[in-house]
């Protein structure tokens, strides 16, 4: 689900069952998780299986530069965990329900460990401290996304897609705030055949065929 993401252009490519490949642009590094799989009936959509999955996950993140990281097979649980929390906190915000308790807690806690430490090498270009870089930092580093995205002036734009059947969320960071779907390639196209089809079958004459 989970492919390489570009430094010039914003978000992930996504490459789901269907087969059609697409660009997805949440709007941050901590809803970016959320493309690899999530809770329940979306464990389907699972990506991180082992400490490679996680790795490629960080390298087509918007993490820049790319950690150089190391991640060990308890780590995969943990990412998923962690994931599995800012899914069920993003979806409530995006319905606006109360976000959960448990899952605020999984975030808060893995926020306050510490995070990935910017550092700037001789010829000025940025890294991060180490290398290499532990998964627990990229977590920390992910979770503290969340809470300024929550907490911050696009807390109140986290939605889910409007496509049928799409789940993907996102924050709507767009000047005008009317952002509606994951991608408009994909579900924006999509409604917008819809629509064609129906404006059609409304002007077909009365009792005329209809493909």
């Amino acid at each position: 689900m989970v492919d390489e993401a570009s430094d010039r252009t914003p978000g992930m490519v996504l490459r789901p069952p269907d087969g059609q490949v697409f660009r997805f642009d949440p709007g941050a590094l901590s809803l970016e998780l959320l493309t690899t799989g999530g809770p329940g009936p979306f464990a389907r959509y699972e990506v991180l299986h082992t400490p490679a999955d996680v790795a490629a996950w960080a390298a087509a993140s918007r993490l820049r530069p790319v950690p150089e990281l190391t991640v060990e097979d308890a780590d995969v649980t943990a990412v998923r965990h962690v994931r599995d929390a800012l899914f069920h906190l993003a979806r409530a915000r995006a319905h606006g329900a109360p976000l959960p308790p448990a899952a605020l807690d999984v975030l808060n806690t893995t926020a306050a460990a510490p995070p990935l430490a910017p550092r700037l090498t001789a010829d000025g270009a940025p890294a991060w401290a180490g290398p290499p870089a532990t998964a627990a930092q990229v977590l920390s580093t992910v979770a503290r996304d969340a809470v300024a995205l929550f907490s911050g002036p696009y807390g109140h734009r986290v939605r889910e897609c409007a496509g049928e059947r799409c789940y993907l969320l996102f924050a709507d960071t767009s000047r005008p705030g009317r952002r509606r779907w994951c991608s408009m390639e994909r579900c924006g196209n999509r409604q917008k055949v819809r629509a064609l089809r129906a404006r059609r079958g409304a002007e077909a004459p009365e009792g005329a065929d209809q493909d």
